[in-house]
């Protein structure tokens, strides 16, 4: 973004650019940087090795939730939308991009199996076989209507903007307009990701019912081993996530960023000031469902399938635990709790987290790491309601004031810096 403001300093004509002006988003964009460069040494693809591509994988993924978890941070942390549907956004820009890829995929499986055929095939013949093959599974053999443009990755890919962002925008002016807010709008939220999810399980869905779209992970016409291609999406992901932090905190600072703040704080003042709070609400509620989209056509081609499981209401809640843990209203807070949780899970669900035997009961980590979330959250909630952010909240009021020997008071010889330090 190019927002700017004049400083005094420079003569009045000299303006600073916004990422300048937060050092907070330097600082978030500096480690990101080291971050990517660093696991790029590492990797098995370009570099020495040390990381394997599963792992590198896995980072990849980390980001992308690191991603949705920002967006959350506005919509809940700064605007007071504890929105439990984000995930259903982020799943739908999972479909979008896994159509393409599946039907591509196939296509060239298709057209490569029919090429030494007496007659070279027509393209309805090519067409009757990807459809076969990819819907075969449930039965069918003819592309639903919601696969006509499969074919095309531009249209795809801006279905990933487009389906998040429209559903977000509809939903959004049904329920703020009637001025649902608070619990009620979080089970509204909650009912359309399970109504949406509960339809995608059904096999005439067009999307393969609970088997899902799979493969992903092949790029159609890449040659490229997936040592390769892992570090491309490792990339991708870091860029997204890079212009994304950005460009939630030009979104949160300023004017706009004190008005939805105040919403959160006390929505009805807000209104009687004269802002249109609905209308405010549904633009962070669509912008965030777009950010979402896009994390999510990331992160399926990462992890290789997707599923109407990936959409269950579950994740949508576990996504506000990320965001409480590492500290709402923070968007390097979320994106902490979101890296944290990730790569801890992967941990204790991944085998690598070794059993204990207590001689009468052996815990499987497997088994119990929900319940060891759960009760991270409650502890979190209960006992440091500021999250893993809040720390740095901490650090930096344990500093002292940096006042240059300036008056610490209002009046004439209160105490200085110099004196307060000894």
């Amino acid at each position: 973004m190019t927002a700017t403001t004049t400083n005094p300093a420079m003569g009045g004509g000299r303006r600073t650019p916004f990422v300048m002006r937060n050092p907070s988003v330097l600082i978030f964009l500096a480690c990101l940087a080291v971050f990517t460069v660093g696991v790029t040494i590492l990797s098995e693809g370009f570099g020495i090795g040390v990381i394997s591509t599963s792992f590198i994988k896995t980072l990849g993924k980390t980001l992308c939730l690191c991603l949705i978890a920002v967006a959350m941070d506005v919509v809940w942390g700064y605007t007071g939308i504890l929105s439990l549907g984000h995930f259903a956004f982020f799943g739908l820009g999972g479909y979008a991009i896994g159509m393409w890829l599946m039907y591509e995929r196939t296509r060239l499986i298709v057209a490569e199996s029919m090429s030494n055929a007496a007659l070279p095939p027509t393209p309805e013949e090519i067409s009757s076989g990807i459809a076969t093959q990819i819907f075969g599974v449930v039965g069918a053999s003819d592309f639903p209507p919601i696969w006509a443009f499969a074919h095309s990755l531009p249209l795809q890919l801006l279905a990933v903007v487009l389906v998040p962002g429209l559903l977000a925008l509809v939903f959004g002016w049904l329920a703020f307009r009637s001025r649902v807010t608070g619990v009620y709008l979080s089970i509204l939220t909650q009912a359309m990701t399970l109504a949406l999810s509960l339809y995608l399980f059904q096999n005439d869905s067009g999307l393969r019912g609970n088997n899902g779209l799979s493969g992903l992970q092949n790029l159609p016409g890449v040659t490229a081993s997936q040592d390769i291609v892992s570090m491309w999406f490792l990339w991708a992901s870091a860029l997204a996530l890079g212009a994304g932090y950005v460009l939630c905190a030009w979104v949160v600072s300023g004017k706009f960023g004190s008005v939805i703040r105040g919403i959160r704080d006390d929505e009805a003042r807000v209104r009687f000031l004269g802002y249109s709070v609905e209308g405010y609400k549904l633009f962070v509620f669509t912008f965030t469902a777009i950010i979402a989209g896009i994390a999510g056509a990331l992160y399926y081609p990462q992890a290789g399938i997707i599923n109407p499981a990936e959409i269950a209401p579950i994740a949508s809640i576990y996504l506000a635990v990320w965001v409480a843990i590492g500290g709402r209203g923070r968007l390097y807070g979320a994106v902490i709790g979101a890296a944290f949780v990730s790569l801890v899970s992967t941990y204790f669900t991944g085998g690598q987290a070794p059993s204990i035997n207590l001689g009468f009961y052996t815990i499987n980590w497997v088994d119990w790491w929900l319940i060891l979330l759960g009760l991270t959250f409650v502890l979190v909630t209960l006992f440091f309601p500021k999250g893993i952010g809040g720390l740095f909240d901490l650090l930096a009021d344990r500093r002292s004031p940096d006042r240059h020997g300036a008056d610490l008071g209002p009046d004439q010889g209160a105490l200085r810096e110099k004196e307060a330090d000894e």
